[in-house]
């Protein structure tokens, strides 16, 4: 039987039979998910290999170590074409998805029928796609370079900077946009005077955000036919010269932890 309780304001109800069995059965298929998952997993598992992992992962950090620091001098120009890549493909990646994002929103969408959902179509579809993808397509069409990084980070980051702007413009305070539409302000007045000042902020907080993340991502388009130090990394690890690779790493690793310094600096000045 039913039993209610109140106390400071807060109602407590036992649970219905119909609430119980579905939480009996939800806990039912996860365990079945988890069995099922399990004997796929085993089914395609080597144990063996599985076994001796801690021997061979061993015997891989004994060649790693330690590094060969005199490699160092052959990753500064790969960096600065991985820092280009990232810049480049942000900048590019800005400058398609503002008009996206404004398409997408509900407040400024000139078709909430036909124009936003198109709009909201190119965000999900950049989204879906890694930048690996992007980068491994674009060297099949293009050919192998810089150009492709910084197309394929551009396409990629389309669907982030788009998404998080688009929701950005639809929070904005409605009155202001009244206030400046009162005056006879065209629409493009009501933009900039209006819709602009106040999600300039999120603006520049999104951009150096996405910014921070093509840093890391831009590393590995290399090992595609992109550019950048991932060329360098494809290059080691086909040569099995593991004193380079870590080398390769603590560069990586530096580089992220000094875009991710930066890109917080940023942001919090902006914010």
């Amino acid at each position: 039987m039913p039993v209610a309780l109140q106390d400071s304001g807060l109602l407590w109800q036992r649970r219905t039979p119909r609430t119980q069995w579905a939480i009996w059965l939800g806990w039912l298929a996860l365990g079945v998910l988890f069995v099922l998952s399990w004997q796929i997993m085993n089914k395609n598992t080597i144990w063996l290999f599985v076994e001796d992992a801690p021997r061979q992962a061993a015997d891989l950090l004994s060649r790693a170590w330690p590094p060969r620091w005199s490699y160092l001098e052959s990753l500064w120009g790969p960096l600065w074409d991985t820092l280009n890549i990232a810049t480049l493909g942000t900048a590019l990646g800005i400058v398609l998805a503002t008009p996206v994002a404004f398409l997408a929103a509900r407040n400024t969408t000139p078709s909430a029928a036909l124009v936003r959902p198109l709009a909201l179509l190119i965000i999900v579809s950049s989204r879906s796609i890694n930048s690996l993808i992007w980068a491994l397509l674009l060297v099949a069409i293009i050919g192998p370079g810089l150009l492709a990084g910084i197309i394929a980070i551009a396409l990629r980051s389309i669907g982030f900077i788009g998404k998080l702007l688009y929701e950005a413009i639809e929070e904005i305070d409605e009155k202001q946009v009244e206030a400046v539409r009162a005056t006879g302000a065209s629409r493009q007045q009501i933009m900039d005077y209006a819709v602009w000042p106040q999600i300039a902020p999120a603006f520049a907080g999104i951009s150096v955000f996405r910014w921070d993340i093509n840093i890391r991502e831009s590393t590995i388009l290399g090992l595609v036919g992109a550019g950048g130090i991932g060329l360098q990394l494809q290059s080691s690890l086909a040569r099995l010269a593991w004193a380079e690779v870590t080398v390769i790493f603590v560069v990586i690793l530096a580089t992220v932890v000094l875009s991710e310094w930066i890109s917080a600096k940023v942001r919090a000045a902006i914010i």
